[in-house]
């Protein structure tokens, strides 16, 4: 996986793929499938926060689910805003190298 202080140089929704794509900084581009990100939620309304235990049902997640809105937050994260109504998820970038299903990155948990 490398460096988890990469940065993203370029995020885009990609709606015919239904994932979020990443370019970054270490020129790597990978892919996030709209579902499993936002099953992959760590707020508070989707993780208790006390016992970590998850609180968001994965079969209550759409089908359909998609980005409305991407808003960066500070250097270090994105806030999305999914069409189920829910936006108070923050993913920072370590957070989203950790959640890289590629292989290479598989191989190196």
């Amino acid at each position: 996986m490398g460096d988890r202080r990469m940065t993203p140089t370029d995020l885009k929704a990609n709606t015919e793929a239904a994932a979020l794509q990443i370019s970054w900084s270490d020129h790597d581009t990978w892919d996030y499938p709209y579902h499993y990100l936002r099953d992959s939620c760590g707020c508070a309304h989707c993780i208790h926060e006390i016992t970590g235990e998850k609180l968001l049902d994965p079969n209550s997640i759409p089908d359909d689910i998609h980005i409305k809105s991407m808003k960066l937050v500070g250097n270090y994260a994105v806030k999305i805003t999914w069409s189920d109504g829910h936006d108070t998820g923050l993913y920072t970038w370590e957070r989203l190298r950790e959640l890289c299903k590629c292989h290479a990155c598989s191989a190196e948990a």
